[in-house]
């Protein structure tokens, strides 16, 4: 098992931070990790996500939404090629500290049988892709406030 986690203090309401993080089709605006997100933010929903992480391989999967609370956390499961292979449970949490900011967590934990082969890979691009998506987000969350 890996994990990689990144987070950020946002400055605006945790509804705010939620509207941009499920406006999948506005991604390709700003997000400079998930470049393309395709279904709805609800549990059991099917995505496409195409991530393109800095440094690393460009890749489409099709993921299945795990949980989704709204303004708090949407969590998905992604599987590469066949389960047990490489799997990832992606999250994206927010912690409100009040009305006015947020703690922003991006946390995925992989399992399988490629993950010790792609352990440094994770550590440096998949972590980059987080902070760099993170960033993006603070910038475009805050741009009302």
């Amino acid at each position: 098992m890996k994990e990689v986690s990144s987070e950020i203090v946002i400055e605006a309401p945790a509804d705010r931070v939620w509207q941009v993080l499920t406006d999948f089709a506005k991604f390709p605006e700003w997000n400079p990790f998930i470049k393309k997100m395709t279904g709805e933010p609800r549990t059991g929903a099917k995505l496409e996500v195409r991530i393109e992480p800095p440094g690393g391989r460009a890749m489409t999967f099709k993921p299945k939404m795990v949980n989704v609370e709204t303004n708090r956390e949407m969590c998905w499961l992604g599987k590469l090629w066949i389960p047990g292979l490489f799997n990832g449970e992606h999250c994206f949490t927010i912690e409100a500290f009040d009305e006015k900011g947020v703690r922003f967590v991006q946390h995925e934990k992989f399992t399988g049988l490629l993950v010790p082969f792609m352990a440094k890979s994770l550590d440096r691009d998949t972590k980059s892709g987080f902070e760099a998506m993170n960033r993006a987000l603070k910038e475009r969350a805050e741009q009302a406030y």
